[in-house]
């Protein structure tokens, strides 16, 4: 897709409802963490290239109010209830929210590498873990809370995004930590616990959560960025400035 390109003219839909389920035995536990504020087609683009090419069930896991970006638009129950929504059809995705109860209960900031030694430590050393991010948010890991300790606990799952390149230039010491981390092939996430880096080839698309709200408070056109019951849930609760239609 041409980077001026709408992202309505994609002529596949991000997931199959007819995609193969994952692979039960399939030993490595994965997760794509985000606000998913709000989830839109081009975060399940990025889920189900990933389920489709490593085999595993994709873990959802929407954040609290993350410490480096500004508050979501939506509360931690409407993000939550969009990715319900957004999930309820399609196989191979599953929704986690223990980043959402932690914070409900009055926990520290949502950092990364609290929520993947929580997973550690119920998964046990021995078990592979992967972490899904795109690549926007991937060069700038340098910035995240202990970010260093992160290859130490998982394997992390590079997907492309629009207009991005993967280019560690200009982050040194990001560029010097994943000397030697990238995986020759996907089986290898599966082989050990942590520390490998595997970049996730997928179909470009265009959405992104900040030109959703865009669109629906200037009053563009949006509904087609998102799930037809995720467009419907913004609409009634007048989420990003929405407004319900007259009746």
């Amino acid at each position: 897709m041409s980077p001026d390109a709408d992202p309505r003219s994609a002529a596949l839909e991000p997931c199959s409802a007819e995609s193969p389920i994952p692979n039960p035995q399939s030993q490595l536990h994965l997760y794509y963490g985000g606000t998913f504020d709000p989830i839109h087609l081009g975060h399940l683009a990025i889920a189900c290239a990933a389920r489709d090419e490593l085999g595993a069930l994709v873990h959802l896991v929407p954040a609290a109010d993350p410490p480096h970006r500004p508050a979501p638009g939506a509360t931690a129950a409407q993000r939550a209830r969009m990715l319900e929504l957004a999930l309820a059809d399609t196989p191979g995705l599953v929704l986690d929210t223990r980043e959402l109860r932690r914070a409900s209960q009055g926990g520290a900031p949502s950092y990364t590498v609290d929520t993947l030694r929580e997973l550690r430590a119920e998964l046990g050393p021995a078990t592979p873990i992967a972490w899904l991010l795109g690549a926007d948010a991937f060069v700038g890991l340098s910035s995240w809370h202990r970010w260093e300790a992160l290859f130490e606990l998982a394997h992390f799952v590079v997907a492309e995004r629009p207009n991005v390149p993967l280019e560690l230039a200009d982050v040194p010491q990001l560029a010097q930590a994943v000397q030697g981390r990238w995986a020759a092939s996907a089986s290898e996430l599966g082989a050990t616990p942590a520390g490998r880096l595997w970049r996730l080839h997928q179909p470009l698309r265009g959405e992104s959560a900040s030109a959703v709200r865009s669109r629906i408070a200037t009053g563009g056109d949006w509904q087609a960025l998102v799930p037809p019951s995720v467009a419907a849930f913004i609409v009634r609760e007048s989420l990003y400035g929405s407004a319900q239609p007259s009746s």
